[in-house]
């Protein structure tokens, strides 16, 4: 992707070698400015981005407070901010996303341009989302993106404990002790980061930066790995950082702002979704809105009694008390384990409806089974007292002579315990 321009460079001393880079990648115009000058550039010029040139703590911190603040209240897309770093300095910004200082530019200029494809998305969604014809325009949720961030860390090493401890500190966490277990993670769940930790062999590394380099979906992740990675998977992965161990807070420290700008980038693709369907699609789960599922199942009802059609309904719940993030982490999961010929929505309560059309009770049994299996074994569950989780699933087929009422009664009453 070509840069496209005003970008902003921020250093004290000429950053020649950056700013030839950043050209070559065709940022056209780059202003250069000290820190001092830097909040004024930024109203002035409105750049599409800005590159912080010189690690470590700024020489300014008011104008560094003020850009930071600038930066996070831009009115429009957001705009990417790289900072080199290196060692134990942190970037200049908490907003900020690091880029090692020892590394060539290039590296710098992957990083940004990365960054610059979720400026566009941004774009778009806002452009969208102005042109949205329906009354209730999804929104955008307006807290913190980390909020709705999961990291995989794959390790089985002397460092694994620290670092699953220091990052499920900071956001949801799953842990993977083999690379095989990793890869079916990654593509069970939305990952917006990825920790390859100490105790694999090279090879074992070689062969997960290879799988993440050559699927277009896991290209832009945050990877940081613990010891050494090949250089030619390094040029290939934007968002990877090679690091020796040491403190795991430091590592996680470095990781969290790659991956909040990776889980925004979800929040966008699913709210562009959303809009691409007229709102039916809800921006937060990825499922059908509850009045989409009720418009698309009396349909369904109607379809399927005139045409003498299998159809049938399954309540999916979990035993306990289920933290609201457990709950949105089982949505969306289900959103990849319902068939196309399927729909689903999530109740106000937490329990999720699915409606199998064309399929009979002895089939939706099979189904609901997997599903809920899938469910228990994949969902993050949040520690609060109970070690395991039960999806409780109710099945109800579609009779003569039912109605929506008559049916969803039925799927209201009896239960049955599927995967326990």
């Amino acid at each position: 992707m070509s840069l496209q321009g005003p970008l902003i460079v921020v250093a004290e001393h000429p950053a020649r070698e950056l700013a030839q880079a950043l050209g070559a990648a065709g940022a056209f115009p780059i202003v250069e400015v000290k820190w001092a000058d830097a909040p004024t550039a930024f109203v002035s010029v409105k750049p599409a981005g800005v590159v912080i040139a010189d690690p470590g703590p700024p020489p300014s911190e008011s104008a560094a407070r003020m850009l930071c603040l600038q930066i996070a209240t831009v009115d429009g897309p957001l705009v990417p901010t790289i900072a080199l770093s290196g060692g134990d300095l942190d970037a200049a910004i908490p907003v900020a996303l690091p880029a090692d200082v020892m590394l060539p530019p290039q590296r710098l200029v992957a990083r940004l341009q990365s960054a610059m494809r979720v400026r566009a998305l941004h774009a778009t969604v806002l452009r969208r989302l102005e042109l949205f014809k329906g009354k209730d325009a999804p929104a955008l949720p307006r807290s913190d993106a980390l909020d709705d961030a999961t990291v995989l860390i794959a390790g089985r090493g002397p460092l694994y404990p620290a670092l699953t401890v220091a990052m499920g500190e900071r956001v949801k966490m799953v842990g993977a002790l083999s690379v095989e277990n990793a890869a079916r993670h990654l593509n069970a769940r939305d990952i917006d980061g990825v920790v390859v930790g100490d105790g694999f062999s090279p090879r074992m590394v070689e062969a997960f930066l290879t799988m993440l380099a050559e699927n277009t979906q896991f290209r832009e992740l945050p990877v940081i790995v613990i010891g050494e990675a090949p250089a030619d998977l390094i040029e290939a992965l934007p968002n990877i950082d090679v690091v020796d161990g040491g403190d795991a807070a430091r590592v996680v420290a470095r990781m969290l702002p790659m991956v909040r700008l990776h889980a925004f980038a979800q929040r966008l693709k699913r709210l562009l979704k959303s809009l691409e369907t007229d709102g039916m699609i809800d921006a937060e789960t990825g499922l059908l809105t509850r009045e989409a599922f009720w418009r698309d199942l009396e349909r369904t009802i109607a379809d399927a009694g005139d045409r003498s059609q299998p159809l049938s309904i399954g309540r999916f719940s979990f035993d306990g008390h289920v933290d609201p993030r457990e709950g949105l982490d089982a949505a969306r999961l289900l959103t990849r384990l319902v068939r196309s010929i399927d729909f689903a929505t999530r109740e106000t309560d937490g329990a999720l409806l699915i409606a199998f059309t064309q399929t009979d009770l002895r089939e939706a049994h099979v189904v609901a089974r997997r599903i809920a299996g899938t469910l228990k074994s994949a969902m993050i569950i949040v520690q609060h007292g109970q070690d395991n989780v039960t999806a409780n699933v109710t099945l109800a087929t579609l009779k003569a002579g039912d109605t929506l009422d008559s049916l969803m009664l039925r799927v209201a009453g009896s239960r049955m315990v599927a995967a326990e």
